[in-house]
């Protein structure tokens, strides 16, 4: 029986440390393994922070208590074409969010403000180069609804 058991926790341990890892590790010191830390990626960071409230996953505009996080890269890709300005500008809003730094006024009028987050500037760095450079995940009513906005110009409200 001890066999068995020996057996079942070494092949545990050797399947559970062959896993693939989506985090980076930083060495933090002296190079002894105990200061390695886990590094979390702008997709990580963006899953478990921003999409409790921003969710591509929303059944219908009426069912979601922020506006998609594709509507923000949306919006303020219009406005920051390049990274750094696309990146300065929504860390800048994340850290101290007040409706007369939004871009995004009928967000805002519908949902409200969005509370002051405690988030690290760095991983609010790292979500917006994430949402920068990549493609985000939009619920499925959500190109409806944005050719309906660009349609009667209400996109923005008025700002470009």
């Amino acid at each position: 029986m001890i066999k068995v058991f020996v057996f079942m926790l070494i092949t545990s341990f050797l399947i559970l440390s062959c896993s693939e890892n989506k985090k980076g590790t930083v060495d933090e010191g002296n190079g002894n393994s105990s200061n390695l830390i886990q590094v979390a990626s702008g997709e990580d960071l963006i899953k478990t922070n921003c999409y409790v409230c921003h969710s591509p996953n929303s059944a219908s505009h009426d069912e979601i208590i922020a506006p998609p996080m594709a509507a923000v890269k949306m919006r303020y890709g219009r406005v920051y074409t390049n990274k750094d300005d696309f990146v300065g500008a929504l860390v800048s809003w994340t850290m101290d969010p007040k409706p007369e730094k939004s871009l995004m006024k009928g967000a805002i009028d519908r949902f409200k403000q969005m509370p002051k987050q405690e988030f690290k500037e760095d991983d609010i760095r790292k979500i917006a180069s994430y949402i920068f450079d990549h493609e985000l995940e939009a619920p499925e009513w959500f190109a409806a609804h944005a050719k309906e906005m660009h349609q009667t110009g209400r996109m923005g409200r008025g700002i470009p």
